[in-house]
């Protein structure tokens, strides 16, 4: 059997490009600053410092499409509409997300009221045609959309889910001229607001990515590039230009991949992943499975297509701290990022949560990033002493405390968020803490959780590279049905999933996959009837009575004798990919000493500092045991065992901490 090709996984973070290379069993990391003005440099400078093999594969998560929604900086977009509902995209629904505001403002629409057009047709709830659309009146809307200086459209017409055959005809009309996205295509399902604002998404950013993927592609020399989309798997480049919505929540979704593979290793099922990096923390609760969510929005705008259930808050590494008018301190969500970057990064001179865990002693001057960057320890001091001025504190280090403590209550926040406001308890679950910045915070919040184990993955700085790497090739597919009770559990659905699972292996087939290694899942969106919100409920056994009982899960009761209705089919066709072959630690004894440096004073509380062991990772031995206070250094990441705390190693190199 041929050798598997080396497998290149990269996460463009706001602070750091984290890179892991699988290569024949081996697994080699390396991380450079981001370049925030175009992210493909830092990429490729990556690929040539490890010497990537032409027949490589490459990984790698976007950020083009989130950038683009942000800033509302996508391609010029029309959007083709209904006689007499081009405005949809802008009236939305009556969601007030300030309550309070006595007049309220919403973000500006992608596009703007000049290049809405409409188009005489209807098509009934019913799925009849009540109007048919006439060909003869398109070469005319093409001509309105060529004097309008477009560089994209969307298409979403009235009950297209039923009857996308208008669409279809528009998008043949157009498709010489523009790219164009239709809604029967991105998103065949009910509620006209969601499905059109998708679509339009889709069209804004899909010209960019085709862009960045053609002159990222040129420079990779031949090289396979895959990209990693939002639920959690990766497509072709061709799908990602066609597809582009699907790519928006990416990096994160690489993060859960790579926590996930990482507790099953370490002997865990059911955890919370905790990624902190420069910009942002990313939290997730893992009940056994990678949990999904189609209610995502991105800068004010529904985006309907299956992501992985993350929550993210503007707390990281980078988080500058400042104290507000009302003399309250402040820590994020405006970071300090990649340029300047925190003050000890030698550029900056704002005070960021690295800053203070510098000062604190937490993170050491001469073995951040493995030695191969040295922090300015004094411009840290500095600009943490002037923030302990306007505190009106008597030293930096009280200072300091205060910025972890008021990031670390963010962070908080964040898991109950996904855990207890879900009926997930978290001392049930262990806390896997990753990216940059995780590890160093990890305890203190599984502390205050009562989580009762923390797991520090072997390369937890590039873990969601490492998720990207070994990721699968996903396609996900949905159908609107309108099913009762009556038609559950029958025939009939069976019929509707064999249509998917035809067109998912017409899909994989066109990027090569063998048949033979997909795996594909069902899943129905049900409710009881007369809701407006459904639960996706996987396939195994009866539907309805697996509905019961997640609603139970999700809300606290069930209904036994409400009708069940559902009105979404979905499936997920998973390509498996082969995986790497991990190497296990040598085993040691308990005793860490191979693995000891040296001894410093870290600050844990206002009475001042305490004596901490310092370690090497890279020496650590298969069942070593660490005692608190402690601090672990490794090229990717630092780790922080407070007093109180114990860790040990396990034979795939990952910490489980413990108190």
């Amino acid at each position: 059997m041929a050798p598997s090709p080396s497998v290149l996984g990269v996460d463009i973070g706001g602070t750091f490009t984290d890179f892991v290379l699988v290569s024949g069993g081996q697994i080699t990391q390396h991380k450079r600053l981001t370049t925030p003005d175009d992210p493909a440099r830092a990429l490729l400078a990556g690929v040539e410092q490890l010497r990537l093999a032409s027949d490589a594969v490459i990984v790698h998560g976007s950020t083009i499409a989130t950038n683009a929604l942000l800033e509302r900086k996508g391609a010029r977009t029309a959007f083709i509409a209904t006689r007499g509902f081009a405005d949809i995209i802008e009236i939305g629904r009556q969601n007030r997300p300030d309550l309070y505001a006595l007049v309220p403002t919403k973000p500006p629409p992608l596009v703007p009221p000049e290049l809405r057009f409409e188009v005489d047709e209807r098509v009934a709830a019913d799925g009849s045609i009540l109007t048919p659309l006439d060909p003869e009146s398109l070469p005319a809307l093409v001509e309105k959309l060529r004097a309008s200086g477009v560089e994209s459209v969307a298409v979403c017409l009235l009950f297209s889910f039923l009857r996308p055959e208008h669409e279809q005809m528009i998008g043949d009309a157009l498709r010489p001229d523009f790219p164009t996205s239709l809604s029967c295509e991105i998103l065949p399902e009910y509620r006209e607001y969601e499905r059109a604002s998708t679509t339009v998404i889709n069209a804004a950013v899909s010209p960019l990515m085709a862009r960045y993927l053609d002159r990222l592609e040129e420079s990779l020399g031949g090289r396979r590039l895959r990209i990693m989309q939002s639920s959690g798997g990766v497509i072709s480049t061709a799908t990602a230009r066609q597809q582009a919505a699907r790519t928006a929540l990416s990096g994160p979704a690489g993060g859960a991949l790579g926590a996930f593979h990482a507790a099953r290793q370490a002997g865990f099922d059911h955890v919370i992943s905790f990624d902190m990096g420069g910009t942002s923390t990313d939290v997730t609760l893992l009940p056994g499975s990678i949990p999904h969510t189609r209610e995502a929005s991105i800068g004010g705008m529904p985006l309907r297509l299956p992501v992985i259930d993350i929550h993210t808050i503007g707390a990281g590494g980078g988080s500058i701290a400042r104290v507000d008018a009302g003399g309250a301190l402040q820590v994020g969500p405006h970071s300090a990022g990649a340029d300047p970057g925190p003050a000890c990064y030698g550029k900056g001179d704002l005070p960021t949560t690295t800053d203070a865990n510098l000062v604190l002693g937490r993170l050491h001057a001469e073995h951040f990033l493995g030695g191969e960057m040295r922090l300015d320890e004094e411009r840290a001091r500095t600009a943490i002493t002037k923030l302990a001025q306007a505190m009106e504190v008597d030293s930096p280090e009280e200072a300091a405390l205060g910025v972890v403590q008021v990031a670390n209550a963010a962070m908080e926040r964040a898991i109950r968020t996904v855990s207890v406001a879900r009926g997930f308890d978290p001392r049930d679950f262990a806390l896997v803490a990753f990216g940059g910045a995780g590890p160093l915070h990890a305890c203190a919040l599984a502390e205050s959780l009562q989580i009762p184990q923390v797991i520090i993955p072997r390369a937890p700085g590039t873990l969601s590279a490492m998720g990207m790497a070994i990721s699968d090739w996903v396609t996900n597919t949905s159908q609107a049905v309108f099913a009762d009770e009556a038609m559950l559990n029958t025939s009939a659905l069976d019929t509707i999933f064999a249509a998917l699972e035809a067109r998912a292996q017409v899909d994989f087939g066109r990027d090569g996959i063998n048949l033979q290694d997909i795996r594909l899942e069902r899943g129905l969106d049900m409710r009881y009837v007369g809701q407006s919100h459904e639960i996706e409920v996987a396939a195994g056994g009866d539907w309805v009575e697996t509905f019961h009982a997640a609603h139970e899960q999700r809300y606290g009761y069930r209904q036994p004798t409400s009708a069940v209705e559902a009105i979404n089919v979905r499936l997920r066709a998973v390509g498996i990919t082969p995986k790497p072959k991990f190497t296990p630690l040598e085993t040691g004894t308990p005793d860490p000493a191979r693995a000891r440096l040296a001894s410093g004073r870290v600050w844990f509380s206002a009475d001042g500092p305490v004596a901490a062991v310092y370690y090497d990772r890279a020496r650590l031995r298969a069942g070593n045991r660490l005692v608190g206070p402690a601090v672990i250094f490794q090229l990717d990441a630092t780790t922080l065992i407070p007093p109180g705390w114990i860790g040990q190693a396990d034979k795939w190199g990952h910490l489980v901490l413990s108190l």
